[in-house]
């Protein structure tokens, strides 16, 4: 059974983005992608907090579509890098939020980051990327 969000608000939803996306930046791995895809950085982490407000609190405050912002860079993204994210992600619910709290995010996460790989890189008759 999944915990609930009785242990998340809107400023610990803040401050685990703020923190993890410190993080992402600094990633050898993910850091260079996000990088060059992000051209304002304030707005998107309002944009991104918004997100995971509605994803677990049911706020409706995101209104953007995840697949088509991640499908604009599928050339660049790997399965590996989801695990890195995932990785990174695992760390920063732990460190932020209470255990329950932090195990909704990381399986919402999990679900979230199935479901984009399954649609930029395991769609039936989709040609596999040359070498």
């Amino acid at each position: 059974m999944e915990a609930d969000a009785t242990d998340i608000d809107e400023a610990g939803l803040k401050r685990l983005v703020d923190r993890f996306y410190e993080r992402v930046r600094a990633d050898a791995m993910l850091g260079p992608v996000f990088e060059d895809a992000v051209d304002d950085w304030p707005p998107h982490l309002e944009k991104l907090a918004a997100f995971w407000s509605s994803v677990v609190l049911r706020t409706g405050r995101y209104t953007g579509n995840p697949m088509t912002a991640h499908a604009r860079h599928a050339g660049r993204l790997s399965p590996a890098m989801f695990e890195r994210w995932l990785a990174l992600w695992r760390g920063a619910t732990a460190e932020t939020m209470a255990p329950a709290a932090a195990a909704l995010l990381q399986a919402r996460a999990e679900r979230i980051a199935e479901s984009l790989q399954l649609a930029l890189f395991f769609r039936p008759g989709r040609r596999p990327a040359r070498p």
